[in-house]
């Protein structure tokens, strides 16, 4: 029995899964399983023959949440999770690699440990990438860039937003901005308003390319510009095997519901018009999108597109968004 326990003290199990061994179950009342809690234990109805008590003990969990899976070579999904069903993505490049998007600002450790386990302990990131600069995807990026000591990329007509200009959050208010995150950022006066923005700017770590530009830290990578849920939102897209990560520009999972956002329901989607700046604009990316004609489609929220039909399927949907 794992553990190596000796006839003078009390048997641990470490068990997950049903009870194989007979002078298990025996010990256990003849069951199949016993109960388990986070720490040892001594259940009074699990007792061997000799009055001696069996302490069932739960192993650690492996934080699931925290593996990355591959949906294509070299390209990681670490999530979804949440409510929102949020996703980042990890992207080997040579000996480097990328991290694109960085969840929400308490999701740092789960990005941290996930590149851990792909890259080794003391590897760090060439670059941080966002598709845009909204609290989901861009909230971990500050920490991590001064954790990794890297740069934070992004569209240019992003980095108003992600430096904390008011002007521009005013200018480019989608409207979530305008019925709740104005209103409060108003109510808070201007030396609070700027207190706050010190401190979760990005303008220390902040980088811009243009679209026709070189992908940073990501050569073979080209960046697909698809305004719409912001003025400067990109994609990225890696023509060689048809891989195409999307931000929210494109998202699998009904967010435009509020049935199929409770309940996390799988599926197509534009970005959500509540978030979103310009919705023709982004009705303008989703067709720029389809006809890249994607072999995996990789979104900011939802599980990745990977089968045969992706191309077909997002193709399909697009049509449907033009027509209505």
């Amino acid at each position: 029995m794992p553990g190596g326990a000796s006839s003078r003290s009390s048997a641990r199990i470490w068990w997950v899964g049903p009870i194989e061994d007979a002078r298990t179950r025996k010990a256990c009342g003849g069951q199949t399983s016993c109960r388990m809690d986070e720490r040892p234990r001594q259940d009074p109805g699990c007792r061997r023959t000799d009055d001696r008590t069996v302490d069932v003990t739960r192993p650690p969990r492996p934080r699931t949440a925290d593996v990355a899976e591959e949906i294509a070579p070299d390209v990681f999904c670490l999530g979804p999770w949440g409510r929102t069903q949020t996703n980042v993505y990890l992207v080997r490049s040579g000996s480097s690699w990328v991290l694109i998007d960085a969840g929400w600002p308490e999701d740092a450790s789960r990005i941290e440990r996930a590149a851990e386990s792909l890259f080794g302990v003391s590897s760090r990131p060439a670059a941080i990438l966002l598709t845009h600069d909204h609290p989901d995807h861009e909230g971990s990026a500050l920490r991590l860039a001064r954790t990794w000591g890297c740069a934070v990329y992004m569209h240019l007509k992003e980095l108003p937003i992600a430096t904390r200009d008011f002007a521009a959050m005013v200018a480019s208010a989608m409207p979530l901005d305008r019925w709740v995150v104005l209103p409060l950022m108003r109510a808070m006066g201007r030396r609070r308003r700027a207190a706050l923005f010190a401190r979760s700017s990005l303008a220390e770590v902040a980088r811009t390319f243009l679209p026709d530009e070189e992908v940073p830290g990501l050569p073979g990578w080209a960046c697909i510009p698809t305004p719409g849920h912001t003025p400067g939102h990109v994609s990225f897209f890696r023509p060689r095997d048809r891989v195409l990560i999307t931000g929210d520009a494109l998202v699998t999972m009904k967010m435009n519901s509020l049935t199929g956002l409770l309940m996390q329901r799988p599926g197509l989607s534009g970005p959500p018009w509540y978030t979103t700046w310009n919705r023709r604009a982004a009705r303008d990316s989703v067709e720029r999108l389809a006809r890249l004609e994607p072999a995996v489609l990789a979104g900011g929220h939802g599980k990745p597109m990977t089968g045969a039909d992706t191309a077909a399927v997002l193709a399909a949907f697009a049509r449907l968004a033009i027509d209505g």
